[in-house]
């Protein structure tokens, strides 16, 4: 049996990195991932994080597709080391835990941290109203 620690816990929560699934569509399952690296998880609400990824989609030329989405929304894909969503596109599990900031979630009061992001969490960033209308009709358009 392996005594290595898992990787979630070898970086300090004050220099982790996390993935975050840039999601412009749904249906058409237009993802794109964005490693954020050096992110300090006790300093950084999801607000903060929010509004970083929106700057970093507004200035970054590989990302330029996926500027014309009104991004307000952060969720938890997956923690690091969990079970991964049998949809490939979004979680539809949890999103009374797991939504960290949307139109009617602040996102303000808490750090990642202290809402359980740690080292190597995926977490989704797309716009709520698009959403709940796929979660209300999961079909995939190719």
């Amino acid at each position: 049996m392996s005594s290595d620690p898992l990787t979630s816990n070898v970086r300090p929560a004050t220099d982790s990195l996390i993935t975050v699934r840039i999601i412009k569509s749904f249906p058409y399952r237009n993802v794109k991932n964005h490693i954020i690296k050096d992110i300090d998880l006790k300093a950084t609400t999801p607000k903060q994080l929010l509004e970083k990824l929106v700057d970093v989609i507004n200035t970054t030329g590989a990302l330029r597709p996926y500027r014309n989405v009104e991004y307000n929304t952060v969720k938890i894909y997956t923690k690091a080391h969990g079970s991964k969503s049998m949809n490939l596109v979004i979680n539809f599990e949890n999103d009374d835990d797991w939504v960290l900031v949307s139109p009617s979630v602040d996102g303000t009061a808490k750090s990642l941290w202290d809402l359980g992001i740690q080292n190597e969490t995926e977490l989704s960033l797309f716009n709520w109203d698009a959403y709940v209308e796929y979660k209300a009709n999961p079909e995939e358009k190719w």
